[in-house]
């Protein structure tokens, strides 16, 4: 025993050793009960967010242009790379430590801070002065550059901080104040959205930046206001957190590497229209993915809780999510599938390609929900390098063949990568999941070997 004390005449039992060990896996499925009507009501409000941004999305398609939309799409998938870059991952570290010991929030509110404001500057500084060359929002040099600033600080730190205040939420499992954040966010871009092309008559990328800036600044300023209660930061870097956020933060980025290789490449050797189309059909799959994002972020607190002895602890549980993920991806795919021909009438005529596009990308979603449940059980419980490793990888060999196949079969070879890729996820990041459930699981029995008999 860990204090050199033997119990006479005594086995250690399993609830003895699960009981020294930490948390232990609920039996049945009462346990989760709440969690359900609370993924009913965290879901609803992903749904709804996600109806507020297509519907942004098809205002901004409709009265820009295939044209200006292209280019609009593509200053955002560069932002959408950033984004994840902007604060190396202090959020994830926020959500994983704040739920087991909230008295380390004003801390880790600090750390969170201080790595956005420095990260977000330094992108922001990075792209304002490298995008000029590849994008022409204006003809004038000097407004040029300040529109793609203006849209990079939209883009990445106001964004990073409106999802910083909803993961605060999370943290401390109030999560329908998360919700809120969540909608009000989407509902708050589609009225400006609204507002800017319907009543204003905004046609062009440099005029929306403006209306999208302001509706960003507005939300993050609500945002801020609304986390004020829970506590001051304390501003300090939280070291041991660092390499801990990279690992988490890369793979974020590399895998939006990968999701715009094919993006790039398409715009290089196919028209604007395919080009938006295909943005379009991307956009649907984020959305309905959404729907198994809402069980995640749920899962989450509860998963770094249960995990703090080992990730055996919550295979179980893991497991659960998975029937739960496959079940909601599947009737997420066939949602959209059944709804892609309403698109159109939405998004406008030009689109021609969309309905098609939407249809072949729609049961993408559910190999990506089943690996998905695989990595977030990895980051409840700490394994972030092994996460980091498996989806870095995948990552980069993803845009290595999504681009090849968008080079030479254009579009007909990007769908084939995209089902691809995923399959292989699945494969690798379950293969590293069970990998980690054995060796903690083996450790455990190392340290509280069962059966054993200790004489006085």
């Amino acid at each position: 025993m860990a204090f050199g004390y033997r119990i006479p005449w005594r086995k250690i039992d399993k609830a003895d050793r699960m009981s020294s060990e930490g948390l232990t896996e609920s039996r049945g499925y009462k346990p989760f009960l709440p969690m359900i009507l609370s993924y009913v009501a965290s879901g609803g409000s992903l749904v709804l967010g996600s109806a507020a941004q297509l519907l942004t999305f098809a205002i901004l398609a409709r009265f820009l242009g295939v044209d200006e939309f292209s280019v609009f799409v593509a200053i955002t998938a560069v932002a959408s790379i950033a984004v994840h870059l902007c604060g190396l991952g202090a959020m994830e570290c926020l959500v994983r430590r704040v739920a087991r010991d909230r008295t380390i929030y004003p801390e880790m509110l600090g750390h969170n801070i201080l790595l956005t404001s420095v990260s977000g500057l330094a992108l922001m500084l990075a792209g304002a002065v490298a995008l000029p060359f590849f994008f022409t929002l204006s003809p004038d040099p000097l407004a040029n550059f300040a529109v793609i600033a203006l849209m990079l600080v939209t883009n990445i730190v106001l964004v990073r901080v409106i999802v910083l205040a909803e993961q605060i939420f999370i943290a401390h499992s109030d999560f329908a104040s998360a919700n809120k954040v969540v909608v009000g966010f989407a509902v708050a871009r589609t009225v400006a959205a609204a507002l800017a092309c319907l009543a204003f008559g905004v046609s062009t990328v440099a005029s929306w930046a403006v209306w999208q800036f302001i509706c960003h600044v507005l939300v993050a300023a609500a945002c801020l206001w609304a986390i004020k209660s829970l506590g001051a930061p304390r501003y300090r870097i939280v070291r041991e957190e660092l390499p801990q956020g990279l690992y988490f933060s890369i793979p974020f980025i590399l895998r939006a590497l990968r999701q715009n290789a094919d993006l790039l490449v398409l715009s290089l050797v196919t028209t604007a229209e395919i080009v938006s189309s295909y943005s379009v059909a991307r956009r649907m799959l984020e959305s309905s993915f959404l729907s198994v994002e809402a069980l995640n972020r749920l899962i989450y607190p509860g998963s770094a809780r249960m995990t703090t002895a080992g990730l055996h602890h919550a295979l179980q549980r893991v497991l659960r999510v998975l029937g739960a993920a496959t079940g909601i991806s599947l009737a997420a795919g066939l949602t959209v599938f059944a709804l892609a021909p309403v698109l159109p009438y939405l998004f406008g005529q030009e689109y021609v390609s969309l309905v098609g596009f939407v249809r072949g990308l729609a049961w993408v979603v559910v190999p990506l929900a089943i690996w998905s449940v695989a990595v977030e059980a990895l980051g409840a419980s700490g394994y972030h390098a092994a996460r980091a490793t498996v989806m870095g990888l995948g990552s980069i060999a993803g845009a290595g063949l999504a681009a090849a196949a968008s080079w030479y079969a254009p579009p007909a070879g990007t769908f084939v990568s995209f089902y691809l890729i995923e399959i292989a996820m699945v494969v690798a990041t379950w293969s590293v999941f069970l990998r980690f459930v054995r060796r903690d699981r083996e450790r455990a029995a190392r340290e509280f070997p069962v059966g054993i008999v200790h004489g006085s």
